[in-house]
């Protein structure tokens, strides 16, 4: 592979409660990738979400070091850190996040208002499958719809990379799916590298780079070579 687009070195990451330390990751280290789909998977308490947070500039490390794009992030002051957040990173979170007293169309426009290579709003909202509920207010729409604004909100600033946080874990079956296989196909239309934290075994056959995490380490990280189609992963 030629340079990594991200490289952990060795990240460790330590909660202080009270006198007590919680190691969450301990001797952290991988690469991916641009342009690539990697799937996180672990069981819950894993480490999967800590990993995710302090890639997004959401969270600070205690050891080793987090580049991206040839930067480290893991230096970067809270300034860049910000920049970083707005500009480089889109977030899809399993609970949506929408603001609930803006349209489906003004979650996105907010977002999209942040990046300076922003995509058309509305463009984004007709991709993900809205184009006739973009006047519609979260309350308004299923869940389904509402993860699709927010994935079309992390889309519509046009970010280099795109982590999400179990993105199918509150859905039905087929809205998961729809969901999934909109971002792979934006990863290959547009080069985009997609994170994926799951616990769902079966969404790494989807995947460029598995990363398995167990109690806060490394179990293995596997590359495959001709990633599945999501709509042909059954689980």
């Amino acid at each position: 592979m030629a340079e990594a687009f991200i490289r952990f070195d060795r990240v460790g990451k330590v909660y202080q409660a009270g006198e007590v330390a919680v190691t969450a990751l301990h001797d952290v280290s991988f690469e991916i990738g641009q342009g690539e789909i990697c799937v996180i998977v672990g069981e819950s308490g894993a480490g999967k979400t800590t990993l995710l947070n302090i890639l997004g500039g959401m969270d600070s490390l205690t050891d080793g070091s987090i580049t991206v794009a040839g930067r480290e992030v893991s230096s970067f002051s809270k300034a860049e850190l910000t920049n970083y957040r707005r500009l480089d990173v889109g977030f899809v979170f399993q609970f949506y996040n929408l603001i609930p007293n803006l349209t489906a169309l003004e979650n996105v426009e907010i977002a999209a208002k942040l990046s300076r290579h922003a995509l058309d709003a509305r463009q984004v909202l007709a991709q993900v499958g809205l184009r006739d509920r973009s006047g519609n207010f979260p309350a308004q729409l299923s869940g389904g719809e509402q993860q699709r604004v927010a994935i079309a909100r992390a889309l519509a600033k046009n970010p280099k990379l795109l982590l999400c946080d179990e993105p199918t874990g509150a859905l039905d079956y087929h809205t998961g799916k729809a969901i999934l296989k909109l971002l792979q196909d934006t990863s290959r239309q547009k080069n985009m590298t997609v994170i994926i934290i799951t616990h769902n075994k079966a969404l790494c056959d989807m995947a460029d780079r598995v990363i398995r995490v167990k109690s806060g380490t490394i179990q293995s990280v596997t590359r495959n070579e001709h990633a599945t189609p999501v709509e042909e992963i059954e689980w």
